[in-house]
């Protein structure tokens, strides 16, 4: 193993505004710290606001093909449209808008999503779209489980590349893209916790949309999401911004006709802040600038998660107070470790008030590292958990 991996702390002079070298944030797997180049970003698009006024749009727009080029990268140089917007529910809304759902009134998912897509596909079934939720468990056979629910009725499969709770990876995606084409429906994957933590390929899924941001692993912050559109695609969402005709607008225009543009533009939004993505760009290009390539951020992620499950087990705690699936290999993982526990709001807060940030959904106590924390810190995390638990 390398310094470098064994020493990922050297990273952390470029990240002084969060101080994360003196500080224990274990939550990179929700919110990770910003470097400082970040501030600088944030600071451009002040500046070309001032000095352009509404001029500055040219500028923005350089930002979101620097972003959205970076989007296409962490999805394996795929093709397709990136189309970007400041939060995955309006990408995920936008999408759902587009299926015919009259027609087929089916929507396969798992109980394992993330609360964009559970929320809206539980509202909608409320209106009397069928939704069904395939169980997560056991993870290894839920990719043919779920596909075995795809049906002419279907309208979309909806499922998560690493699953958010437990942070395992979901396998053979592949296989819901196949019996999506063989029913005419449409997949879309959730990203989220794949980008920068777990190199992701559209291999044998070309048709499908996917949906990512950069709150998490890819430390752009807020307002950085991004929906990857398969090319050709002529799907009209009911719910779209006036940019969906931006470039058309100056064009004769039919009475009555709902125009959208071309590329990105099918399933854009309208006005927004554009701060975010002079920040995003700034970060997409450090990441560049410090050799974090996907593969380079996994190898970072493994040696962490690992030494997380290492000092973890270590403890020997009783497994009714905390306890980890211990017998899953670390290449099923992803990027932080997912604790079973008794009491995981009293964990939580105990280890809050002691200067460790994690956090937990449930009864799931979660620890999500980064690349510029230092073996020793994920150590002492881990330790405080001990006394946690013990106290």
């Amino acid at each position: 193993m390398t310094e470098s991996s064994e020493h990922p702390s050297s990273l952390s002079r470029h990240y002084t505004h969060f101080d994360v070298a003196n500080r224990l944030l274990l939550t990179g797997h929700s919110h990770q710290a910003w470097p400082d180049v970040a501030f600088e970003g944030q600071k451009q698009a002040w500046l070309d606001a001032a000095a352009m006024a509404d001029g500055k749009w040219g500028a923005v727009e350089e930002k979101v093909n620097r972003v959205s080029d970076g989007y296409r990268m962490l999805m394996g140089e795929c093709s397709g449209d990136i189309t970007l917007e400041t939060n995955t529910h309006g990408l995920i809304v936008r999408f759902l808008s587009a299926l015919a759902l009259r027609d087929r009134p089916r929507v396969v998912t798992t109980d394992g999503e993330f609360y964009s897509i559970r929320r809206q596909l539980d509202r909608l079934a409320e209106e009397g779209v069928e939704v069904v939720k395939v169980p997560t468990t056991p993870v290894a056979t839920l990719s043919e489980r779920v596909s075995a629910h795809v049906d002419d009725r279907t309208a979309c499969a909806m499922v998560s590349s690493v699953l958010f709770g437990t942070g395992l990876i979901v396998p053979n995606l592949s296989e819901i893209a196949r019996a999506c084409g063989r029913h005419g429906a449409e997949l879309l994957i959730d990203s989220y916790h794949s980008l920068g933590a777990v190199p992701f390929s559209l291999e044998g899924m070309e048709s499908a949309f996917v949906v990512g941001g950069g709150y998490k692993y890819l430390q752009l912050g807020e307002g950085n999401c991004a929906l990857r559109v398969p090319p050709g695609c002529t799907m009209r969402p009911l719910i779209t911004g006036w940019f969906a005709e931006f470039a058309e607008l100056a064009d004769e225009r039919i009475p009555g006709e709902i125009r959208y543009g071309v590329g990105p533009a099918r399933f854009a939004g309208s006005t927004y802040d554009p701060t975010s993505q002079y920040r995003g760009a700034a970060v997409m290009d450090f990441f560049v600038e410090q050799g974090l390539t996907p593969q380079r951020l996994r190898e970072i992620s493994q040696h962490q998660v690992g030494l997380l499950r290492d000092e973890f087990l270590a403890l020997d705690l009783d497994p009714t107070l905390a306890r980890l699936e211990s017998d899953v290999p670390m290449d099923e993982r992803g990027g932080f470790l997912a604790l079973e526990c008794g009491d995981a709001d009293g964990l939580f807060h105990t280890l809050l008030d002691g200067g460790v940030r994690t956090d937990y959904r449930g009864s799931i106590l979660r620890f999500g590292p980064a690349p510029y924390l230092s073996d020793q810190q994920i150590r002492d995390a881990i330790g405080a958990l001990g006394e946690a638990v013990r106290g």
